[in-house]
């Protein structure tokens, strides 16, 4: 069910709506139909734009200054933990 935001064109009243199948959306100030439908505020995730994003990461990460001191502590805690 998504939502949409909109701006009429006869009022300019900028509303979001939710939207169901077999909905028109309508201008809640003057009930008209002549709508503009805006890019909504949120972000759209994709496999690309998802792998970029950990590709970034992993990078930022590596090269963080405490990363290896982070690795070895890391391993350090797996050993201990595993001889329990």
């Amino acid at each position: 069910m998504p939502i949409y935001e909109y701006q009429c064109r006869s009022c300019a009243e900028h509303f979001d709506t939710l939207v169901l199948k077999g909905t028109v959306a309508e201008c809640p100030a003057c009930h008209g139909h002549d709508l503009e439908q805006l890019l909504s505020g949120f972000a759209v995730s994709s496999d690309g734009s998802r792998q970029a994003n950990a590709k970034a990461a992993r990078r930022a990460a590596v090269n963080n200054p405490n990363f290896k001191e982070q690795k070895v502590a890391h391993a350090e805690y797996v050993k201990k933990h595993a001889e329990e």
